[in-house]
C-alpha cells in the first residue's frame, strides 16, 4: 500500500503539468483579457472627460502589456508563473489588486460551510434512507421515496435554485425565505439568537440546492449497494443459522454494501467547489464559485489558475482518499 501511495503521488506532478499547462494557455489566448479590458477602460474615462478619439500609442499600449506581463512568449509567461507557484506565490489579482491567495482565502469560509454543511447532511440523511429503501424494495415508501430521488437526479442545482425563489422566496407566490445573501441587512442589530435563527433562515433554499444531487446520487448508490448484499449466499446463511434480520443487514450486509459509498467521499476534499458556481450565482453568496464566476467573466486569469490549481491538486488527493478507504472497507483489496 506504501508503494501505491507514493507512485500516485509521483504521477500527480505529470498531471498537474498537464492540468496547469492546458488551462493557461486557453487563458492567454481568449479574447477580452486584462491588457484588452485595461485598454477599453482608459478610452472610456477619456471619452467621459470629453476626448472625441481617445488615441493610445504603440509606446503605451506596450507599457501596459509589460505592467500585466504579456510582453514575452506564452511558453516564457508560463514558466515565470510557474517559478512564482513552486514558491507559493499565484500572483496578483487585476481586479482586487491583492495577493491572489488573499482572494481565495477570503472566499472560501463560507463555501467550505456549505460545502461541509451539505456534505454531511447528505450522508445522514442518504445512508439509512438507502438502507430503508433496500429493505422495504417495491414498497410504497420505495415508490414515494424513488420520486424525490429521481427528481434530484434530473434538476440541478441551480435550476431548483430558480424554482425555489420563484416560488417560496417572493419571485412569484409565497415569501417564506430570502432570495440572496447569508445574512439580512440589519444583522448587526440583532440579537445573538436572531442572528443565528437569521442565517438559519437564509441559509435553507441555497443548502437544499447544494444537497440535491448528492443526496440522490448517494442514495441510489446505497441502495443498490445494500440490494447486492441482500442478495449474497452469506446473508442467507447468516439468517438461517439464527440471526436476526436487523443484525445481519446492519452488522454483515452494511459494511459490505458501504464500499462504493467510498468512491464518493473523496469529495469531502472539493466540498468548496462543487456545484456551487451557479448556485452561489443564483442566491448571490459570495463564496468560491461566485468568485470563479466572476473572475472568468473578468479575466482576472491569476484567479482562475489560482482556484483550478487548488481544486486539481484537492480532487488529486480526494482520489487517493477515497483508494484508501477502499482498503479500510474491504480488507480484501490491495493495491500492492
Amino acid at each position: 500500500m506504501t508503494t501505491y501511495i507514493v507512485r500516485r503521488l509521483l504521477l500527480m506532478i505529470p498531471t498537474m503539468l498537464g492540468i496547469t499547462v492546458a488551462c493557461f494557455m486557453i487563458c492567454q489566448f481568449v479574447p477580452g483579457g486584462p491588457v484588452e479590458q485595461y485598454i477599453s477602460r482608459v478610452r472610456a474615462y477619456a471619452s467621459a472627460r470629453g476626448a472625441n478619439h481617445a488615441k493610445i500609442s504603440e509606446e503605451e499600449v506596450a507599457n501596459i502589456k509589460a505592467y500585466f506581463g504579456f510582453d514575452k512568449p506564452v511558453h516564457v509567461r508560463y514558466f515565470i508563473w510557474l517559478g512564482k507557484l513552486l514558491r507559493f506565490d499565484m500572483g496578483n489579482s487585476y481586479v482586487y489588486h491583492l495577493p491572489v491567495w488573499n482572494v481565495i482565502l477570503s472566499k472560501m469560509p463560507i463555501s467550505l460551510f456549505f460545502g461541509l454543511t451539505s456534505f454531511v447532511l447528505s450522508y445522514i440523511i442518504s445512508i439509512p434512507l438507502g438502507v430503508w429503501k433496500a429493505v422495504r424494495h417495491h414498497s410504497a415508501f420505495d415508490l414515494v421515496t424513488s420520486i424525490f430521488v429521481f427528481a434530484g437526479y434530473v434538476i440541478p442545482g441551480y435550476a431548483l435554485g430558480i424554482l425555489l425563489i420563484i416560488y417560496l422566496g417572493g419571485g412569484s407566490y409565497l415569501t417564506w425565505f430570502p432570495i440572496s445573501g447569508v445574512v439580512s441587512d440589519n444583522y448587526e442589530d440583532l440579537s445573538r439568537m436572531g442572528k443565528l435563527l437569521d442565517f438559519l433562515h437564509h441559509l435553507c433554499l441555497p443548502m437544499i440546492c447544494y444537497m440535491i444531487s448528492e443526496f440522490a446520487f448517494l442514495t441510489q448508490l446505497m441502495k443498490n449497494g445494500m440490494l447486492d448484499e441482500l442478495n449474497k449466499d452469506y446473508l442467507r446463511t447468516a439468517l438461517v443459522k439464527g440471526v436476526s434480520f436487523r443484525r445481519a443487514v446492519w452488522k454483515h450486509a452494511f459494511r459490505n454494501a458501504l464500499i462504493p459509498i467510498a468512491t464518493s467521499s473523496a469529495d469531502l476534499f472539493t466540498v468548496m467547489f462543487a456545484g456551487s458556481l451557479l448556485i452561489e450565482r443564483v442566491f448571490d453568496i459570495d463564496g468560491m464559485g461566485l468568485l470563479f464566476y466572476n473572475s472568468i467573466i473578468g479575466r482576472d486569469y491569476n484567479v482562475v489558475m489560482g482556484l483550478i490549481v487548488l481544486t486539481s491538486i484537492l480532487t488529486m488527493f480526494g482520489r487517493l482518499f477515497a483508494d484508501i478507504l477502499y482498503v479500510v472497507f474491504d480488507p480484501r483489496i490491495r493495491f500492492d
